[in-house]
């Protein structure tokens, strides 16, 4: 078991990760595959169907292909993604701790407590991101209500100010959405820790968020300058994976061959495969890091670890009232002679 713990800088966390990754890539990529194996599935159906509409002239239909494909599989999506989360953050903490890890026990390991794994989730993202969703729920219908009149062909009805209107509307909610990013992202850290709280210690969802809000306390600067330098990497990951149908997306007005929509997807799979695991390995390990600095877990492990764990305190026996003499049993004693005169 791993004994050699002690608090370290955003430098060495960064570091250990990496470390971790690379010597176990195989097992974080693996648990990440799942979840990537199913999107891809998903987005292959989900291109295999619009084509197979297009051939058969239903155009119009085939639009409306994205939309029902995100309500029939955002179910899906959720679940194998919570799960690879999940499973992802235990192996980490197994691997953290010097312990055997696999795929399969990973996943093993959460299945009896995905529901409370997926209920925390949605607990936190809601709190997170409720505020920009009903922002950009509120524009989606100006855009519905107004567009006839602001985007209508001139002369066939169009409002000249209805255009004004939507884009002072627009501008209205792109300076609204400023403060609801600040506070998903505040929020969003004082949440970090809940998942690796909740897996390691077997925590509800509720107790885990407080537990996260506590032990987040001191490090969420960190953990978000961590965050942005995984997103950096991600983003410039994507972008140099998919500059090649970028590309070729803009020689055909936007509408790539279903072959290279397919191409897209198996690339797709790769890079989710690569990328997903970083984030969730780094906050377990600002995690473990948290309760070294406040809770002395590295003297509490290193004493489990040499057999010095002490055991906790017997009892006391209760103390056991004593019944007064029954009056069936009392015996009379005679009073006896002093010697002295009365």
């Amino acid at each position: 078991m791993e004994t050699n713990l002690r608090p370290l800088s955003l430098a060495e966390i960064l570091d250990r990760t990496a470390q971790l990754y690379r010597t176990n890539f195989v097992l974080f990529a693996g648990i990440a595959a799942v979840y990537a194996g199913v999107l891809l599935v998903l987005n292959l159906l989900q291109i295999g169907v619009a084509e197979l509409l297009r051939e058969r002239h239903m155009a119009q239909q085939a639009t409306l292909v994205p939309v029902y494909a995100l309500v029939l599989t955002l179910p899906l999506i959720v679940i194998f993604s919570g799960a690879a989360m999940a499973a992802n953050n235990r192996a980490v903490a197994w691997v953290n701790m010097g312990e055997p890890a696999t795929i399969r026990g990973a996943y093993r390991s959460i299945l009896p407590r995905l529901g409370s794994y997926l209920w925390l989730m949605t607990i936190a993202s809601f709190i997170c991101y409720l505020p920009l969703a009903l922002i950009f729920g509120a524009l989606f219908l100006t855009l519905i209500v107004f567009s006839k009149g602001a985007f209508a062909h001139p002369g066939a009805g169009a409002d000249p100010y209805a255009g004004m209107l939507v884009g002072l509307i627009a501008l209205g909610i792109f300076f609204i959405c400023i403060p609801a990013t600040i506070y998903a992202v505040v929020m969003a850290l004082r949440y970090s820790l809940a998942v690796p709280a909740c897996v390691v210690e077997t925590l509800k969802a509720r107790p885990a968020l407080r537990r996260s809000i506590e032990l987040s306390k001191g490090s969420r600067g960190r953990i978000f300058v961590m965050g942005l330098l995984i997103a950096v990497i991600q983003i410039g990951l994507v972008l140099f994976t998919q500059i090649v149908f970028i590309v070729m997306a803009f020689k055909h007005q936007g509408q790539l061959p279903a072959w290279a929509q397919a191409a897209q997807q198996v690339v797709g799979f790769f890079t989710n495969t690569f990328i997903g695991p970083m984030y969730a390995t780094g906050l377990t390990l600002f995690y473990y890091d948290q309760r070294i600095r406040k809770e002395g877990f590295d003297i509490q492990w290193m004493m489990r670890a040499a057999g010095m764990t002490p055991l906790p305190p017997e009892p006391e026996p209760a103390a056991v009232p004593l019944a007064p003499p029954s009056s069936e049993y009392a015996v009379w004693i005679e009073p006896q002679d002093s010697g002295k005169p009365e």
